[in-house]
C-alpha cells in the first residue's frame, strides 16, 4: 500500500499498512482501530458517469475534469471519446509515468522523459496488458531496470493485478 499523506483528520500509513514510528507509542489496540478506520475511510477516487440520448456517449466527471467516453463507430458509437478500455489503459499509463517520474526525482536520476505504450490483448489464454517503457535520459542499465521493476508495483498496476472487487448496488428509484 502506498503511503498516505497526512492532512486534516487523516492517518499516515506506510507500505504494508504499518503506522509511522510516532504512532507506535499508542497502545496496540488504539493503533489497530486507527488502521481499520483509515483503511475503511480512504477514498482514492470518485468518478461520475452518465449516459443520455446519444448512443453510447458517456459524460464523465472526475473531480473538476470533464471528458467523454464513447464506443468506436465500428461498435455502434460515434467515436466521440476514448472507449472504456482505452480509459483503463490511460489510467495505468498515467500512474506508471507519474510514479516513475516521482521515483527518479527522489533518487536524483536524470530522467528527461518517459513514454509508456500500453496494449490490451485478448487470446485463448485470456486478457493481458503489454506495457513498454521508453526511458529518455542518461540512466545506466541498473537504473533503467529499477524503473521497470518499480513499474510493476505502481498503485494502479497492483490494483489491476489484484483483480479489484466491485460492489454494485441500486440507488433508490427517483420519482418525478
Amino acid at each position: 500500500m502506498p503511503q498516505v499523506r497526512a492532512g486534516e483528520g487523516s492517518v499516515v500509513m506506510l507500505p504494508g499498512g504499518e503506522l509511522p514510528d510516532a504512532s507506535r507509542r499508542r497502545p496496540a489496540r488504539a493503533n489497530k482501530r486507527i488502521k481499520e478506520h483509515a483503511m475503511a475511510q480512504l477514498k482514492l477516487s470518485h468518478v461520475h458517469a452518465a449516459i443520455g440520448a446519444v448512443r453510447y456517449a458517456v459524460a464523465i466527471e472526475a473531480g473538476p475534469h470533464r471528458l467523454t467516453a464513447d464506443e468506436s463507430v465500428k461498435l455502434g458509437g460515434q467515436g466521440a471519446g476514448p472507449a472504456p478500455f482505452d480509459l483503463v489503459l490511460s489510467g495505468l499509463g498515467a500512474c506508471t509515468a507519474a510514479t516513475l517520474k516521482m521515483y527518479a526525482e527522489h533518487k536524483g536520476w536524470p530522467l528527461d522523459a518517459l513514454d509508456v505504450d500500453l496494449v490490451l490483448l485478448r487470446d485463448d489464454g485470456g486478457d493481458r496488458i503489454e506495457r513498454t517503457l521508453h526511458v529518455h535520459g542518461a540512466l545506466d542499465d541498473t537504473q533503467r531496470a529499477k524503473l521497470a521493476d518499480v513499474a510493476e508495483r505502481t498503485p494502479v498496476t497492483l490494483a489491476i493485478k489484484s483483480g479489484l472487487a466491485i460492489a454494485t448496488r441500486l440507488a433508490a428509484e427517483e420519482k418525478p
